[in-house]
């Protein structure tokens, strides 16, 4: 990948619609190096598998909750996961080489494919859309027409948090930029500009939805049930590291399927993890952050992709304009090492 074409898919001011021009760009480039190599355990035995997050945050409680609980390292996997600051991010990180996995928004697969890019989605991590809006001037919101005249700050576009906030909107019949507005910040600081007053509410996400709650701010939308099932985040990768080293691919999916089910399982295990996740932050916040992503049922219950999750996602995507929507399911979703995870662990 070009200098050039990196700084286009890592800049905050980068739109879906530059990744739509420049996405087969990157898969060409990328077919010049080595994207997947045998790699060097750092830990005797280990599998080293480069791992890139989107945002640190409780919606990916699973995959710390795998990491604490030594399920990926049961499995063979050595995990060397970093945050890569975005949803275009964490896959350009994959386009580029630099990691073997993604998680994050998964229609940047779909729009990759869609120019002629490699990508495949073979996991689901977050099940609904895990996005709270928090306020500490405004009633809870019943009615998304109640949006109205709010000045709205999320991440800026393309993360999700941006995409569903503009889709609540328009659906709503109110016009970003005349009847609300949208204002963009770094991914993370949704809550602090809120409470800076730079906007009426904030489109945020656990444990920072916990932290403004303790510091007298309140949800007054919840995103997950308005949205319903939802493909927020997708384990992407590429057709090429499927090819070279399935049995990593599986391992991996396998591993998240029963991190998956412990994180539901055994909630004060959940809360253990977040809190060494997130030292910063005091214990009480940490776990009223796990309490409300299990009751909403945020993080994935199962690795499997639905077919319900995929199309509200893809409907909101192609309604804005991000994606065309024209690939199939079964060509953009991979539910074969899931449905593999799914059986070994019955």
């Amino acid at each position: 990948m070009t200098d050039h074409l990196r700084s286009l898919l890592t800049s905050r001011s980068f739109s879906r619609r530059r990744f739509l021009v420049n996405s087969a760009i990157a898969a060409g480039g990328a077919g010049a190096v080595s994207l997947v190599g045998p790699g060097v355990a750092r830990a005797a035995g280990l599998k080293t598998v480069r791992f890139s997050e989107a945002v640190h945050n409780l919606g990916y409680i699973n995959l710390y909750v795998g990491m604490h609980a030594g399920i990926f390292k049961k499995n063979g996997l050595d995990m060397q996961v970093s945050a890569a600051g975005g949803d275009t991010q964490t896959f350009a990180a994959v386009l580029g080489g630099s990691a073997d996995f993604a998680i994050g928004d998964a229609t940047m697969a779909q729009i990759s494919r869609e120019n002629g890019g490699p990508g495949v989605v073979v996991g689901t991590v977050v099940q609904r859309a895990h996005y709270f809006g928090v306020s500490k001037t405004l009633q809870p919101i019943t009615d998304p027409k109640g949006f109205k005249g709010l000045k709205i700050v999320t991440s800026p576009e393309p993360n999700t948090n941006y995409s569903v906030a503009k889709r609540l909107l328009e659906n709503a019949g109110l016009k970003v930029g005349v009847d609300a507005t949208i204002i963009p910040v770094n991914p993370g600081t949704e809550i602090a500009a809120m409470l800076a007053g730079q906007a009426d509410i904030a489109i945020a996400y656990q444990p920072s939805v916990a932290a403004a709650e303790a510091q007298g701010a309140k949800v007054v939308f919840d995103f997950s049930n308005y949205i319903g099932p939802f493909c927020n985040t997708g384990i992407m990768v590429l057709p090429s590291t499927i090819q070279k080293d399935p049995e990593m691919v599986q391992a991996l999916v396998t591993s998240f399927e029963e991190a998956s089910r412990k994180t539901y399982a055994d909630p004060a295990f959940s809360k253990e993890v977040a809190r060494k996740e997130f030292p910063d932050l005091p214990g009480e916040v940490v776990d009223k952050a796990i309490d409300a992503e299990l009751k909403f049922l945020i993080p994935a219950q199962s690795v499997v992709t639905k077919p319900d999750q995929w199309k509200n996602l893809m409907d909101m995507q192609v309604y804005l304009g991000n994606a065309k929507g024209s690939i199939a399911f079964d060509q953009i979703i991979d539910n074969s090492f899931a449905d593999k995870a799914v059986a070994s662990l019955k």
